[in-house]
């Protein structure tokens, strides 16, 4: 998911304010509710970086070829239980709701589950949308590797993260 870590407590307070304005969320503490948002989002940043990170060590002590990269990170993302790729939004999304309805934090929640997923996709998806950025740099750095092979995405998850350290993100 392109969701830069520096953008998490922005978009935890714009998920709590998008509820609250439309009357969806009761709580005494909309700061903990965000706190609570965001350490869901940092857990999942947190665990991709660290498939991606496996995924890459095996490919190499491994000795595979980097046409394995998919299969691979499928694999561990699996056995972890997490979606990544394109299944990542809808996975992060059952699992902000499902914090909402299980926190201490919140009080009560006046909406029903497939419009709470939709009223929090809202903020995740307007900053995860800020990526065609970051997108046209990594391409603009990656003239030397043919798209659409696994050291594509090798090298092009290798120069985002590089890309994102450069720019604090």
């Amino acid at each position: 998911m392109f969701l830069p870590l520096s953008k998490v407590t922005e978009v935890a307070k714009e998920m709590v304010q998008e509820l609250r304005d439309a009357g969806d969320l009761e709580t005494e503490s909309p700061y903990e509710v965000q706190l609570d948002l965001e350490a869901v989002l940092r857990q999942y940043l947190r665990t991709e970086q660290e498939i991606t990170t496996q995924a890459r060590d095996t490919l190499a002590s491994r000795g595979l070829a980097p046409t394995e990269y998919g299969r691979i990170v499928k694999n561990l993302s699996d056995q972890r239980g997490v979606k990544v790729g394109e299944d990542a939004m809808d996975y992060v999304l059952d699992q902000l709701a499902e914090m909402l309805l299980n926190s201490a934090h919140v009080e009560e929640l006046y909406v029903e589950d497939h419009e709470l997923r939709r009223r929090l996709r809202i903020p995740l998806r307007k900053h995860a949308n800020q990526a065609p950025d970051l997108d046209r740099a990594v391409r603009k750095q990656m003239k030397h590797v043919e798209e659409g092979g696994a050291l594509w995405e090798i090298e092009y998850r290798r120069m985002l993260d590089e890309i994102r350290r450069r720019r604090g993100m």
